[in-house]
């Protein structure tokens, strides 16, 4: 036996998931076995959590032997062999593949009990389950991921068979597997406790990690938008997606600047941007990578085109009819704030303040000493690296900065109220810095550097 049960290997595989802690992520945990594994990776990686749910086609006189195995969107993966060696017919395919598919309906709505699938487009996928055989599952579930534009797809698992584990390395970019004995014949029996998991368990388990995410806060009632839409923005020689936010009688705006994954379906961006929107700062949430692009890894940390397309992207804002006389703020995030404060000390644009979270500032390099920007660094207590390389950048700044520390806090604040306080810092740093009273004290001062 190498596990106790479910949530003891899924907090295991937490551990070896680590390297992905910052990443935009969107953990999958393939029904029903895979949920109870996939919850526990999702809280330690403090990312979203959502089913991927996928039905094995069995062969008619031998269901336990599958042929194939579909997904949501109208995935199907089959097993050559199995067919050719079992003579199936096309017309008892398509029956059995036909039931299935009215089953996988039948569950997504179950499991997700109204609520929406979460967006994967641009983001990395981490597909879990508590165990492989034959991958046939674990294929449909990384194809459904891939029809979803997932820029990447990882396939996490505790104990599986290596031949499976083998195939399955040419259907996602990443296999995690702790264990992979030679002899292998079932999952359970790598398991002390393994018993079925039920569909109440999977919705129990989504709802609870939905809670422990905040959702965005509404507007006050009443209050009417001027701006609430998708946006493209042409940046350099590609074409940048975003979601526009302007409330009435706004006092600022603020891009938010995230260097990897997406940025408009970041349920943490979403968040503290939802806070924001209520202190009346418009928002703009920004992926400045495309799909395409967040593929290659070391586009995430060239710091030099996140500014250059940041930059490209408040000159368009400035542009836009409802943002004309507002002053404009950067949030950071991971490597989008070094892209931020590069962009900050750009002579072409005016920023008026930056915000970070849990952020790397050092990234910026010797433009650091250019920021004029007065510039807020917030970072977990316990996010230890991260903080020690705030405090060097920030020693490194002339302009006026401030340090706040999160206590308890990691990485991620997905501690239990820590990206509120986040949000708050921010809404506050924000509404001193862009208001009104902000501009006319610092016309009198000069450059604002305090």
């Amino acid at each position: 036996m190498l596990f106790l049960d479910r949530g003891d290997a899924g907090r295991r595989l937490a551990v070896r998931l680590q390297p992905l802690h910052g990443e935009d992520l969107v953990i999958l945990g393939l029904q029903r076995g895979g949920v109870p594994v996939a919850y526990e990776v999702a809280r330690a990686l403090g990312a979203p959590l959502d089913v991927i749910v996928v039905r094995k086609l069995g062969v008619p006189h031998q269901p336990e032997l599958a042929f194939g195995a579909i997904g949501e969107d109208g995935v199907r993966v089959l097993n050559d062999t199995v067919v050719a060696g079992t003579w199936l017919t096309t017309e008892e395919m398509a029956k059995v593949e036909h039931r299935e598919r009215e089953e996988l309906s039948r569950r997504a709505e179950r499991f997700r009990v109204g609520r929406s699938r979460i967006p994967l487009a641009g983001r990395t996928a981490v597909i879990v389950d508590d165990g492989v055989v034959t991958g046939a599952t674990g294929r449909a579930a990384c194809q459904v991921a891939r029809a979803h534009r997932a820029a990447r797809v990882v396939l996490a698992v505790p104990v599986g068979a290596q031949d499976a584990l083998a195939a399955l390395s040419k259907e996602a970019d990443e296999v995690i597997c702790l264990e992979s004995p030679l002899w292998f014949f079932a999952v359970g029996q790598w398991y002390r406790h393994f018993g079925p998991t039920s569909a109440r368990e999977v919705v129990e388990l989504l709802r609870r990690a939905a809670e422990e995410l905040p959702e965005p806060l509404a507007g006050p009632a009443g209050d009417p938008l001027l701006r609430d839409d998708e946006v493209r923005v042409v940046a350099g020689n590609v074409e940048l997606a975003g979601h526009l936010i302007i409330p009435e009688d706004p006092n600022g705006i603020v891009v938010f600047a995230h260097g990897s994954g997406s940025s408009r379906h970041s349920p943490r961006n979403r968040y503290v941007a939802s806070v924001l929107n209520r202190a009346r700062l418009g928002t703009l949430l920004l992926d400045l990578l495309t799909v395409d692009e967040e593929i290659n890894r070391a586009r995430v940390f060239d710091i030099a085109l996140l500014a250059r397309r940041l930059v490209d992207v408040t000159g368009w804002l400035n542009r836009q009819e409802a943002v004309a006389g507002l002053r404009i703020g950067y949030f950071g995030a991971s490597t989008g704030t070094g892209a931020a404060l590069q962009a900050a000390a750009d002579p072409r644009v005016e920023v008026a303040a930056v915000v970070s979270r849990g952020g790397r500032p050092d990234l910026a390099g010797a433009t650091l000493a250019a920021v004029r920007a007065p510039t807020l660094l917030i970072v977990g207590g316990h996010d230890h690296l991260v903080l020690e390389l705030n405090r060097r950048a920030q020693a490194a700044m002339s302009c006026e900065t401030a340090l706040a520390v999160v206590p308890g806090a990691t990485h991620l604040f997905a501690e239990a109220g820590a990206l509120e306080k986040v949000a708050e810092l921010a809404r506050d740093w924000f509404v001193t810095q862009l208001g009104p009273i902000a501009a006319d004290d610092r016309s009198g001062r000069g450059n604002g550097t305090g």
